[in-house]
């Protein structure tokens, strides 16, 4: 039976790669019991070590345990002196896991003998008797080389499971190739694009290709947060500093050590943080609200906005300097209805996600859907078309989503009119469906969706109101109370009304 040896005293040495709090598995296939206990005496501190003395046991052993290293010695039992068992032993491991590291040994004189296994899939060889200060470092290099090759294994199938989430239009194909170029540099990224493209996703599957994969992504948008609190939650503040500073209170930017920080919407940062903001990107340091003390900080930062950062510099409503200190690498997408098959592709995926999730099986498009969904424009982008599909698997009653379940039946009365509508009719349909999607895409913020639209606030609500939208009932959560109210009717102009 394998026995798993508890570790022994401390050695008189340093390990170079102590495992106290989770030691990786070694599996020793070896039949000497001398040899047996020297490696245990050298090797156990560092590693969960199980023994075994044939083939047969070491095999199964492999197999149930996947040790990502093996001591083997290829004289074992029946015929000790000869490698048949040995090399059975290797080409069965190999065979069941072709990434472990099998180390073999091999007794003296037969060295030809460890070269062949090499060739036959064996890392590395030793010949007995070997000096165990060498085994020690061997079998760390080991160690380190299966986990670096596993963690790009894993690196290449996150990078393919991104890479068709982008999508195999040109645009998105090129997009791919600069995020895995970026997550390889540590250096800032400006992602721009229209609200709703999928920013922020581009900015995770950055982090998600890059070393600093383990550590924090933590985001924060910028436009989100009244102006007086981005300071308070970007840089930390000290006690008592301000009314209701009970406690001391670090950033988001220290929450981003080791990792990353996104700053979504980075075009709405008030123009005094931004001074701030580029001193933390020059020096890597910063100071609480409040405070004295300078703190290093080693974050990346990665920024995103649907606006035209270059014309605002020109305005004066955004620094040149912190502009081109964030656009050292810029990735901009494109929106939705340029991405051609995509839209197709992510509407599939996004059914198959949400049906699974709602425990709807075999759901798919009606043709008439697909129709309408490959010529309507998505002005809310991915973001849109998610909602959109998650809407249909709910109210779907079959297994064919129509337009109606994703609503966008009004889609096929504009792309199809009838003598049954009016041309008034018609222009407040669009109407309707450009300022409900704007108004989503803004989270509701009327005067945002107004300088979306090109009109004044006063416009909208007239438009909004010609057209059969109350906008206090669509978002009674999301929009503040001076948002909800309605202009006064003297403010607006004849020609809205």
């Amino acid at each position: 039976m394998p026995t798993t040896k508890s570790p022994p005293a401390p050695l008189a040495y340093d390990p170079p790669e102590p495992r106290a709090a989770s030691r990786q598995l070694l599996l020793v296939v070896e039949g000497d019991p001398v040899l047996r206990r020297q490696i245990d005496r050298v090797l156990s501190e560092l590693y969960e070590i199980v023994f075994s003395e044939n083939r047969v046991e070491a095999v199964a052993l492999f197999r149930a345990r996947r040790p990502p290293v093996v001591v083997l010695d290829l004289g074992l039992p029946p015929v000790l002196q000869g490698p048949t068992e040995g090399f059975a032993a290797l080409a069965e491991m190999t065979q069941i896991d072709p990434n472990a590291k099998i180390l073999v040994a091999s007794n003296p004189g037969q060295r030809e003998h460890a070269l062949k296994a090499v060739e036959n899939g064996a890392y590395d060889f030793f010949i007995k008797p070997f000096d165990l200060d060498e085994l020690r470092i061997v079998v760390g290099r080991a160690f380190h080389l299966f986990r670096l090759e596993k963690e790009n294994r894993e690196m290449q199938a996150g990078v393919s499971t991104a890479d068709a989430w982008f999508g195999a239009s040109p645009q998105m194909k090129a997009v791919a190739a600069a995020v895995r170029k970026a997550a390889a540099a540590n250096l800032p990224v400006l992602i721009t694009g229209e609200s709703g493209t999928g920013k922020e996703w581009v900015a995770q599957a950055i982090h998600q290709q890059s070393p600093r994969r383990a550590k924090p992504f933590v985001a924060i948008h910028c436009g989100a947060i009244p102006e007086n609190l981005v300071e308070s939650e970007l840089f930390g503040h000290e006690k008592g500093v301000f009314t209701g500073a009970h406690l001391q209170r670090k950033g988001r930017i220290e929450y981003a050590e080791g990792g990353v920080l996104f700053l979504d919407e980075i075009g709405e940062m008030p123009p005094a943080l931004q001074v701030k903001m580029l001193r933390f990107l020059q020096e890597k340091t910063l100071e609480r609200v409040g405070g004295r003390v300078s703190i290093s900080v080693n974050a990346r930062v990665i920024a995103a906005t649907h606006r035209d950062l270059q014309s605002a510099v020109q305005a004066g409503r955004f620094r040149e300097d912190l502009f081109y200190r964030l656009r050292v690498i810029e990735i901009s997408l494109p929106p939705l209805r340029e991405r051609g098959e995509d839209i197709m592709t992510l509407a599939q995926r996004f059914l198959a996600r949400y049906s699974a999730d709602a425990g709807k099986k075999q759901l798919d498009f009606a043709p008439e859907a697909v129709e309408v969904m490959t010529s309507y424009r998505w002005p809310g982008n991915v973001r849109e078309l998610e909602n959109k599909i998650k809407r249909g698997v709910v109210m779907s009653e079959g297994r064919f989503l129509s337009p109606a379940d994703l609503d966008l039946e009004e889609e096929i009365a504009l792309s199809h009119p009838t003598p049954k509508w009016t041309l008034k009719e018609a222009r407040d349909a669009l109407d309707r469906t450009l300022i409900q999607s704007t108004l989503e895409e803004c989270g509701g913020n009327v005067t945002q969706a107004a300088s979306r639209l090109d009109v004044s606030r006063q416009t909208l609500y007239t438009i909004a109101r010609r057209s059969g939208i109350d906008i206090g009932d669509l978002f009674p959560d999301l929009l503040p109370s001076e948002e909800i109210a309605p202009p006064d009717a003297s403010n607006v102009s004849a020609s809205d009304r």
